[in-house]
């Protein structure tokens, strides 16, 4: 069950990540803060990286074989990565519609997948 808690917190995590250093993008396109200061911003955008370190530092006590966990630490930023771009990838399809997917991101995506093979080789 640790492997599930850890990835699921590494999922909301990565979901609060991406929100933070990319939805202002979206929400400045929208108008909603094209007149913020970039202070403004980046107090905005901490605010919501709070509730990814809320999820990500539990994930990785939780996952981490040094307390009782199922990943080393390679496996577990492997792991976080291949999420990470998981998200950022559905994050841009659906709020940035002017972005495509192409031969070299679908290339890309299947090295993240080899990378998950033999990161958890033994």
């Amino acid at each position: 069950m640790k492997a599930v808690y850890t990835i699921l917190l590494l999922i909301v995590s990565n979901v609060f990540m991406t929100f933070a250093w990319y939805g202002h993008l979206k929400l400045q396109e929208m108008k909603v803060i094209s007149n913020w200061s970039l202070y403004a911003v980046i107090l905005f955008s901490w605010s919501i990286a709070l509730a990814e370190y809320a999820c990500q530092i539990p994930a990785n006590r939780i996952g981490f074989v040094g307390n009782g966990g199922p990943f080393s630490l390679m496996q577990l930023k492997v792991i976080q990565e291949v999420i990470t771009l998981m998200i950022f990838t559905v994050f841009t399809m659906v709020l940035f519609k002017g972005e495509t997917l192409h031969w070299n991101h679908f290339a890309a995506c299947i090295c993240l997948i080899l990378a998950v093979y033999f990161v958890f080789l033994k």
